[in-house]
Order: structure tokens, then sequence, then C-alpha cells
């Protein structure tokens, strides 16, 4: 059953947001500050993930339009940051609530301590009964080092904080088995157990004004799944309409266990960091027999299973394991390191054959691993 009282991520992207004529729509923000607040009034817990830095602040630089450069994109959001967090500020005092700016790079993610960090001020500020607001810190980030959207960055925010709902809110509701804007008998799909390359197909290319298109909901709210929690992806005309979603009467497409979302089993923080953010440095090959003790019988991966070691690794450090066919069955935190494996390996190491290698408690499967993760 659904819990009372949840820990839920909106993500809002620029669409939702931005006005015709630039900048941001007030009365699309007070529409979405009120829907938060009646929320937060039943006793969920909110953290806002949003977009509409760069939208802000284009036109304060002389742009009409949104700009293609990264520089100039860099540069609007350095303007209208601070312009889309005075309006949050202001709109969310009309509700008695006090907010958080958090801006995140992938850097923050990889760190194992930044990322912790993250964490447990995430957790103090909703503990607080703040509204933390987060974005991609679009300043500083990177082609190479950036989530590639504000979709992904919201979908890993709601596993960092183990929320129990992920909504993401676009100008669309939901996903189509045709393009509604060609077929007039396309139909909405409410509900969606899992997503498929088959469904990922379905999914439409990027919007004109904000970096993800359908695909990259859909994307993002499959990394969801993975992490243990559900999403819903629609949009939202009425300040009641969160409600509505929580409720399981969104108008969108549900991606997951909405009804029984405690059967979902979360993964921990840890695991989190080992599957999607850590970067890996050496590889570990092992035998028929070790993959299924670790794949079926969720054991620790231990030295006699071990066939083959790739790269110099450190004790400590995140490697990647194989089967001897090259199939990568999962990553984990190596309590060896590379040259000490080999010496056991050789026909003339001295070291006994066995002990752990990578204990279960710091072990992510493959399927846990996110397409998107950049070692």
């Amino acid at each position: 059953m659904k819990k009372a009282k949840q820990r839920i991520v909106v993500k809002v992207g620029s669409s939702s947001l931005a006005a015709a004529q630039g900048g941001c729509d007030p009365v699309k923000m007070s529409r979405l500050v009120a829907a938060i607040s009646l929320l937060r009034k039943q006793g969920h817990e909110i953290v806002l993930v949003s977009s509409g830095a760069v939208a802000s602040g284009y036109r304060m630089l002389g742009y009409q339009q949104r700009p293609r450069t990264l520089v100039a994109k860099q540069a609007a959001a350095a303007i209208g940051q601070s312009m889309l967090m005075q309006k949050y500020t202001d709109l969310f005092a009309e509700h008695d609530c006090t907010i958080a700016q958090i801006l995140l790079t992938r850097g923050d993610f990889s760190d194992r301590e930044r990322y912790q960090h993250a964490f447990e001020t995430l957790s103090l500020l909703l503990s607080k009964k703040v509204v933390p607001i987060i974005n991609e810190n679009d300043t500083v980030s990177v082609a190479e080092l950036t989530f590639g959207d504000n979709d992904m960055l919201g979908a890993l925010v709601a596993g960092l904080v183990h929320a129990d709902l992920y909504i993401i809110l676009t100008d669309t509701n939901g996903l189509y088995d045709k393009d509604p804007r060609k077929h007039e008998n396309a139909s909405r799909i409410p509900y969606l157990d899992s997503i498929t390359p088959d469904i990922e197909a379905l999914a439409g290319d990027a919007g004109s004004l904000g970096t993800g298109g359908m695909r990259s909901k859909l994307i993002a709210a499959k990394t969801a799944q993975s992490l243990g929690l559900p999403s819903f992806i629609g949009c939202m005309t009425d300040e009641t309409d969160l409600l509505s979603i929580v409720a399981g009467e969104g108008n969108g497409t549900y991606i997951g266990y909405l009804e029984d979302m405690e059967s979902l089993p979360a993964l921990p923080t840890r695991k989190q960091w080992i599957a999607l953010h850590s970067p890996t440095s050496g590889q570990i090959y092992v035998d028929s027999g070790a993959a299924d003790a670790i794949l079926q019988n969720q054991r620790s991966l231990l030295i006699a299973g071990i066939k083959n070691v790739g790269g110099d690794f450190l004790q400590g450090d995140v490697v990647e394991v194989f089967t001897e066919d090259e199939t990568l069955i999962g990553r984990g935190i190596s309590r060896f390191d590379a040259s000490a494996l080999r010496s056991v390996l050789s026909p003339e190491g001295t070291l006994r054959r066995n002990g752990t290698v990578i204990h279960r408690d710091q072990w992510a499967c493959a399927h846990t691993i996110s397409a998107t993760k950049r070692s």
C-alpha cells in the first residue's frame, strides 16, 4: 500500500515554466508552488528539481531566443539562476515555506565523499521542513561531465534521497502509442510495468525549449525504477493536479508499481554510488560458479572464483566484474589491489586462494548500472 506521507521528487522542465516572450511565466510558477504547498500540507516531503535558469536569463544578455552555444547558455544560467531562485523564494514565502538552493554537477555524484555529503544535507533540510530546489550547476558544467538533462538529474536525486515517487512534469500528458500530433487515433498509455526498447522507440525528440524530450524522460524513469521507485510523466494545469498524481489519478503515464510501492527493493545509497556514479579502475573475470553464486544466491565474490584480472586498481577501488565470455555482471569495491590478485593467480603464487574480494554489501548488479554512466 502507498505510504500516507511520502518523500516525492518533482522535476519541472523549461517548457513547463517558460513564458512566450522569454523568461519564466509567473503564473505557471505560482501554480507549481501552490501545488507543492498542498502536498506539504498533507505531510509529504518535497524536493523540487527545476530547470529554467537559462530561460530566465538569456534575454538579459540581449538574445531574442534561447542561445545554442555552451558559453552563452552558461552566461544566461549565471544571470537566470538568481532570478529564478528569487522568484521561488517569494512564491514559497506566501505559503510560509523556506527553500534551499542546491546546484549539483556530475562530480558531486562521482566523488564518494561529496555524494554522501549531498545525501546528508538533503536529509537534514527535509527533516527541517525545507524544500530543496535543485538544478545542475550549468555555469561550471562541461559537456563531458553533465547529467545530460534535468530528467536524469531528477532520477538520480530521487534515488539519492530514497524517494517514494518521482514526478516528471512536462507539457504533454504522458506517453502515447502514436504521435498525437500526427495521428488522431493516438491513445495515451496510462501505465507501464517497465520500459522496454519498444517503448523507448515510441518517444519523440527533444523539444525546442528544454534539453530533454520524451525519450530522456523514459530513460530517467527507467533509471528511477532500477533504484527502486516508480515514476509519473505528465502535465499539470491546476494546483490540485499533484494531489491527483500522488493519488494515482494523474493526467499522464505511470511507470512502476504505484499501488504497491513497498514491493520495490530500494537500493541503498552506497550501492547507488557504486552502480551509477563511481569511476571504475579495472576488471575482474570470474568463472561460471562464482557468477551464479553472486547473481543467483547473492553471495560475495571470493578469490577462488577469479580467473583473470585487468587494469591496475588499488584496494578500495571500484572494479567491473565479467564472466569469462566478457559479459558484464556488475561492479563492486575490491578488497585487494590488482597486483595482489595477480600474485594469487600465478602458478608460483604464495598467498592462499581464499578470502573475499568483493563483499555483497559493496556490490551492484549490472542491470542497475545506468547507460548514462561515464566511468
